[in-house]
């Protein structure tokens, strides 16, 4: 630095007068000099206004210079170069600082160019800067060896809401907000208070109309399997026989054949066979269009908010985009891992929404696009019959709608932090309109999807439940007048020798929830890992939908729908037969009806677990209802024939053997209870579930059934597989969730996570605030290669850290930037440009980057225990938590890193 310094001050020596003075035309003749050096690219200067001199330029000759002297001048001195900077500015971004990611292609913005050729910035760089870079690329090329190995951190294609940040920069806008005292500023209060209410009110009425959309259109689709409506091709079986079984109206399509050797039953059934297999591979194919494949090896940019994601060109072109590394480097590091491939309108989406509210961003999860697929392929998937429900994509379907309902408001567009208090509301929304359950809905999101759940949030949420129950209900989907997606009442009450069978039912429904998700697991890890099922994920939904088809046909509880179905199992008798299958069976008839339904049983639960995970929207709430509501038939009917044979025994109460089969044991409610059952040990569900019972029955009576077969099941399922089904895609797509809900066992510290500090990662300011702009975009790039695209780099003086400035916004200020191979940036908040209040002076100067530092990052000391560390990524939303060594910088832990050092401790 010497020379630098001394070569500085030579320039400072020739253009000054004797007077002690700057002349302008002195300056404007030496910069021109400097502008059109060898070293320097040429700028336009003809047409450049002059503008008065900063007292930052004048101070810097306040005394005579030595070797010694600081190269931004005394400031003890006449005149004060910086000046502190209160303590009370924010280190968030301004909050209206509209900000665009510059490796969109397609949202960049035309920013207005500033004429950097008389700043003071420009005239040091050619002094500073050259020996900081050579400095710079040599510890990169000597780091090169060791960083892809070492430093490498998890899941690069996602990144991360720092909640702390957008914290404080809602608060700064309320505060300016709440500033004004006049009559237009409490309007605006007012206004900007009223936005939340709107906003969940306009999602819940439009995720109603979806699911109105939704529930009409795969209802006729479902029927064209048996036949048509001679009134109205667009009419449901249901609508066009106003509910009745015989109906002349009704034509299926043995009639309009006519006959032939099969027969009318051969041809219902390859009718059947051959619907189910067109439309669950038209669902195919409309969610293969989603298809979004992110390179782990290569920093990604999105398109847009719709479009997914696309590999980030680092070639510099035409137009002046730089690259970071050599082809030949790219190409090697994109070698080292393999593409992510995902379709995000595919499942249910309820994993995905959870990971994106607990802070991460997943690209093209929640755009346009993937609402209209997702809800077109549901309609789809749902109407070819296969082993899946239509609940669980209503969740990611209305989080989507909120997600783009957003747009509406720059309050929420604007703050990732304050997006995701919508986004709870919605995902709440479609559990509403799913079961008609607006309570369940509230509880739904805040014990299963939601990471932070205010109490405002919380009653917006009920609102906006409320308000799509009641747009529901005006629909009318059903054509019942009632939102529920099916209502049963129960009249006989429940007697207390039946609480052992409850007991009983818990625990199946564990072990049967706790058996499909390891099912779930060994068939993914199995069949679908054969490379032509991989390859061609359109053949296993051809696979899946023939063998259901061929296998469903036979018997009529895996031929119904599955709401249909689950209505029959739960729904009580008011008439007995002796012949038939009917669920409504004499005495006599109960053994056969036990066989029949033990057939569809296994049928079903067999097709649940190959159907969940097809590429295809599906659900898995209702599934694991009708498989759990099968059993919990068969229990019911088992129990209502010990009683009706052995009640001289005493055991079974007041049961009488003359009565009628459901005067004493109801099997409906023995089929809601392991429903239930069932579905809690595959979600993990409890209080949401009982609620969502309580919702379909209305029947307060036999809460306390339903609770305690959530109990038992829960308990049952966690003590034999740990993971609910969320959990499990969760851990198999390797998203980036940390749990908040259950906490490891941590033996270490946070010292041993800690990676070393190297010079390309952190901002030393100890000789200059002022950091050449080459050397920041070279950081920032680090950054980048190194799949921290929501990293942050630490500015340290003199090895205490100062401050921290995100990569997203050092990105930001750089692209601001015209002449960036000549410019120098303040990176100090302690000190700041000290500029005349001029009217000449138009803009903020773009080399100051001070608004952009956070003065105060959160930072722990080396020794701190690692529960402390799991307490601020999970309670205060970091994005990254500093760590100090006695005071000193010694690095800095992503959160990325973190949930990576979580998952490695659970495999251990």
């Amino acid at each position: 630095m010497p020379k630098s310094i001394a070569s500085y001050h030579s320039l400072a020596r020739s253009i000054r007068d004797d007077d002690g003075d700057y002349d302008a035309d002195d300056v404007d003749s030496t910069e021109q000099h400097d502008t059109y050096s060898s070293t320097t690219p040429t700028s336009p200067t003809a047409s450049r206004r002059l503008r008065p001199n900063r007292m930052s330029d004048l101070d810097l000759q306040g005394r005579v210079p030595t070797e010694q002297s600081s190269l931004l001048g005394n400031s003890h001195g006449p005149f004060r170069s910086y000046t502190s900077v209160p303590s009370s500015v924010p280190g968030t971004p301004r909050p209206y600082a509209a900000r665009h990611n510059s490796q969109n292609p397609t949202a960049s913005i035309r920013l207005r160019h500033h004429s950097r050729v008389g700043s003071f910035s420009m005239r040091l760089v050619n002094a500073l800067g050259s020996e900081r870079r050579q400095a710079l690329e040599s510890s990169m090329h000597d780091s090169k060896n060791s960083f892809w190995h070492d430093d490498r951190v998890w899941y690069d294609q996602f990144t991360s809401t720092d909640w702390v940040h957008d914290s404080i920069a809602d608060a700064y806008r309320v505060k300016a907000l709440r500033s004004r005292k006049d009559i237009r500023g409490k309007i605006q209060a007012w206004f900007d208070g009223a936005q939340g209410w709107v906003l969940v009110a306009i999602i819940g009425c439009i995720t109603a109309t979806i699911a109105y959309f939704v529930n009409v259109s795969e209802s006729t689709l479902f029927d064209y399997k048996s036949g048509f409506c001679k009134t109205g091709w667009y009419y449901s079986k249901k609508k066009c026989c106003a509910g009745a079984s015989i109906c002349d109206e009704w034509d299926h399509w043995s009639s309009v054949v006519g006959p032939n050797r099969l027969g009318d039953e051969g041809t219902q059934f390859i009718a059947f066979v051959v619907s189910v297999v067109l439309l669950a591979m038209a669902s195919c194919v409309l969610t293969l269009t989603t298809k979004t494949v992110i390179p782990s090896a290569i920093s990604l940019a999105t398109l847009d908010e719709n479009l997914g994601a696309d590999v980030m060109r680092l070639d510099r072109d035409e137009e002046g985009n730089k690259r970071s590394l050599s082809p030949v480097q790219r190409y090697t590091e994109s070698q080292r891992r393999p593409p992510m491939v995902y379709y995000s309108a595919a499942g249910s989406g309820v994993a995905e929404v959870k990971v994106i509210l607990s802070g991460f961003v997943l690209h093209g999860y929640l755009g346009v696009r993937t609402l209209t697929i997702k809800s077109l392929g549901l309609i789809l998937s749902v109407a070819s019959g296969l082993s899946l429900g239509k609940e669980g994509p209503y969740v990611h379907i209305a989080t989507c709608v909120g997600n783009i309902a957003c747009r509406l408001f720059s309050k929420y567009n604007h703050n990732d932090g304050k997006r995701r208090e919508v986004l709870s509301a919605s995902a709440a929304s479609g559990v509403a309109v799913a079961f008609g359950a607006p309570i369940g809905g509230v509880l739904f999101s805040l014990e299963e999807v939601s990471y932070y759940f205010p109490p405002k949030t919380l009653f917006r949420t009920f609102f906006c439940c409320i308000a799509a129950a009641l747009s529901l209900k005006f629909l009318n989907p059903y054509g019942t007048n009632k939102i529920v997606l099916f209502e049963v009442r129960y009249i006989t009450d429940w007697q207390f020798f039946e609480m052992v069978a409850f007991i009983l039912l818990g625990i199946l429904g564990g072990i049967l929830g706790a058996l499909f998700i390891k099912a779930s697991r060994i068939w993914a890890r199995t069949f679908r890992r054969i490379p032509t099922i991989k390859k061609w994920p359109m053949l296993e939904v051809f696979l899946v939908a023939l063998i259901t088809g061929l296998v469903s046909f036979w018997n009529r509880y895996t031929k119904l729908p599955v709401t249909e179905l689950l209505f029959e199992l739960a729904s009580p008798c008011d008439a007995f037969t002796n012949s038939g299958t009917s669920l409504c069976p004499t005495k006599e008839q109960i053994p056969d009806v036990i066989w029949y339904l033990c057939i569809a049983f296994f049928i079903k639960a067999i097709l649940t677990v190959i159907t969940f995970g097809i590429k295809v929207p599906a659900g898995i709430y209702v599934p694991s209802m009708v498989v759990g509501g099968l059993l919990g038939r068969i229990v019911g009917h088992i129990v209502q024939y010990l009683a009706l044979n052995y009640s001289h025994t005493g055991l079974f109460g007041t049961c009488n053997a003359e009565d009628n089969p459901e005067a004493c044991v109801v099997p409906g409610v023995y089929a809601m209870v392991a429903a239930g059952a069932t579905m809690t040990g595959v979600t993990r569900l409890s209080v949401t579930l009982a609620v969502i019972l309580f919702e379909l029955t209305g029947s307060l009576d036999h809460v306390l059934p339903f609770s305690i077969g959530i109990l038992v099941s829960k308990w049952t399922a966690d003590a034999l597989e740990p993971l609910s089904i969320y959990d499990l895609l969760t851990d198999m797509n390797s998203y980036p969730f940390l749990d908040n809900k259950v906490r490891p066992i941590f033996t270490t510290e946070l010292g041993d996570i800690t990676p070393r500090v190297r010079e390309e990662r952190v901002i030393d300011i100890s000789e200059s605030p002022l950091i050449p702009a080459k050397e920041l975009r070279e950081k920032q790039e680090y950054l980048h290669m190194a799949g921290e695209l929501d990293g942050g780099l630490p500015i340290i003086r003199d090895k205490i850290l100062v401050g921290l400035i995100p990569a997203p916004d050092l990105e930001f200020a750089l692209d601001k930037l015209e002449n960036e191979d000549n410019s120098l940036c303040l990176m100090s908040t302690q000190v700041h440009w000290n500029t005349r209040d001029d009217e000449e002076e138009e803009d903020n100067d773009p080399t100051d980057f001070t608004p952009y530092i956070d003065p105060a990052p959160v930072a722990l000391d080396i020794h701190s225990p690692m529960d402390l560390v799991y307490e601020c990524f999970v309670k205060l939303g970091l994005r990254y938590i500093c760590v100090l060594r006695d005071g000193r910088y010694a690095g800095l832990v992503h959160k990325k890193a973190f949930v990576k050092y979580i998952k490695e401790l659970e495999e251990h």
